[in-house]
């Protein structure tokens, strides 16, 4: 099958085009699932770069209106990405109990550290802060609330060079991800921002390959996912390299976060 359940639209004010413009592009490339994961809005502050909270009803309707125009067509799901805090729990499992959605996506862009801060990962000012983000990526998968961890090494797109932190982090999310079942997605957008220079050596920011070398052989359940800001790019050349690398880096690759019933089987 081809499929992508990371999906954005214009509504994230970093996207372009409609929901019905990306089942447009996914047909036309003879996709058979459509995932929607829009970045989430809070609904008591607004962080940026997302949908805003007003919005989300009428998401939710135009993604519903999709999956019945496209039926036998294109399969559509409804799903969001979204950081974890432990303040809004109340609000994720109102969200995992809506019954228009069929999953949430850990994205964790911006997380609390010991002090209380709160740290974008796009910020990061040295390798340990990269600790304290996989100790809260830990976190919130113990909740259970999240099948799905897009871009687990975002973290690598700063300008450190590769130290005991980043072993450290990369151990402290693979071994969370082990223990609560959670697919991690290697996210092709990384590799849209092309190669840049790293104390590393030249790479594109993610996937990075000393993360996902890890898994090599390892039963831990991964999925190619475009992170797709424009139509074109919901299976372009940068989906298609992210699929080479995961063959190359020998992972278990699974095609759908969903059973055959069309429910989340590990949730």
């Amino acid at each position: 099958m081809k499929t992508n359940f990371h999906t954005h639209t214009k509504r994230c004010k970093h996207g372009f085009g409609t929901a019905s413009d990306y089942a447009d592009a996914a047909l036309a490339a003879g996709m058979d699932i459509l995932g929607f994961s829009e970045h989430a809005p809070f609904p008591d502050h607004d962080y940026g770069y997302r949908m805003d909270y007003e919005e989300f009803p009428e998401y939710l309707q135009e993604i519903a209106d999709l999956k019945a125009s496209l039926k036998g067509k294109l399969r559509i799901y409804t799903g969001l990405e979204i950081e974890y805090m432990e303040e809004y729990l109340p609000y994720y499992l109102s969200l995992k109990e809506n019954p228009q959605m069929d999953f949430l996506a850990l994205g964790e862009h911006f997380f609390h550290m010991p002090s209380g801060v709160l740290r974008n990962i796009f910020s990061a000012e040295s390798t340990h802060d990269y600790v304290e983000y996989a100790y809260a990526i830990e976190e919130a998968l113990s909740t259970g609330l999240f099948p799905m961890l897009v871009h687990p090494d975002v973290m690598f797109i700063n300008d450190f060079a590769w130290d005991k932190n980043c072993d450290k982090a990369c151990e402290i999310i693979l071994q969370a991800a082990e223990k609560h079942n959670t697919i991690l997605e290697c996210n092709a957008n990384g590799l849209r921002r092309g190669i840049m220079s790293f104390p590393d050596g030249d790479r594109s920011p993610y996937p990075h390959p000393r993360f996902w070398q890890r898994l090599s052989g390892s039963p831990l359940r991964v999925i190619v996912g475009s992170d797709a800001h424009a139509p074109e790019q919901v299976r372009d050349e940068a989906v298609l390299r992210a699929e080479e690398l995961c063959a190359g880096w020998n992972l278990h690759m699974i095609e759908t976060i969903f059973g055959s019933s069309g429910k989340e089987e590990t949730v």
